[in-house]
């Protein structure tokens, strides 16, 4: 799997940065034309950061009731393996899912000195910052999901004490024919599996930054409005 492979005839750091930067373009010129087309396609953009977060806070509530788990495990010396690793994997998916919704929330950290220091700085620098972090989390995204390919093409498996029924496997796999088996055999857990919400994380991320880079082209305001604590 080569790091930029041709997709359609055209090379992929194509597709994943030339052509946003020319969608970005296109918003520029046409501006407050197309803010009315668009407001579809952004509610619907919407509703999947606000599921991501919800998934994010469903893996949260999973992290607190497996360490309950653990902790009732060992006052009544009963054996529960691989509640630790199923917790890291249970913690990975929880920050992975919420970094658009915590984005569009405005729950990241912005430093916005220079940002109120004009009104020209206040509007450009704020576009340059963000297109030069959706262009990062592109490239993080791109790469999260070659690993995660990778390590399903090496069948890596986790060295703990964790172990998941083969069809669960299956099921990731979309292998329907094993689902259908029902073979309960333990097998170590596949890293891709957790590794899978680090890639859906990442590109719900980049999709954000583009997103939020293509509002403040066209409506001229940045989407994103900090929470303020008091």
């Amino acid at each position: 799997m080569r790091d930029w492979s041709p997709f359609m005839g055209l090379p992929l750091w194509v597709w994943l940065f030339v052509l946003p930067s020319l969608i970005g373009v296109i918003c520029l010129i046409a501006g407050p034309r197309i803010e009315r087309p668009l407001r579809p396609l952004w509610s619907v953009l919407d509703g999947v950061y606000v599921a991501s977060g919800v998934i994010a806070g469903f893996f949260m509530v999973m992290i607190l009731s497996l360490i309950v788990v653990g902790m009732v495990a060992r006052w009544t010396s009963v054996a529960v393996p691989g509640t630790t690793e199923f917790a890291g994997y249970a913690m990975a998916a929880t920050s992975f899912f919420a970094l658009s919704h915590a984005l569009t929330r405005g729950a990241h950290i912005r430093v916005s000195i220079l940002l109120n220091s004009t009104a020209f700085l206040k509007r450009w620098l704020d576009v340059f910052a963000v297109f030069g972090a959706a262009v990062i989390a592109t490239y993080f995204a791109r790469y999260a999901v070659k690993a995660t390919f990778i390590s399903e093409m090496l069948n890596d498996r986790t060295q703990g004490q964790d172990q998941v029924p083969e069809w669960l496997v299956s099921l990731f796999k979309l292998d329907f024919a094993g689902v259908a088996s029902g073979s309960s055999t333990l097998v170590y857990t596949p890293v891709w599996i957790p590794q899978l919400a680090m890639s859906i994380g990442t590109i719900l991320l980049a999709i954000a930054l583009w997103d939020t880079l293509y509002r403040m082209l066209v409506t001229g305001v940045n989407p994103i409005v900090s929470e303020s604590v008091e």
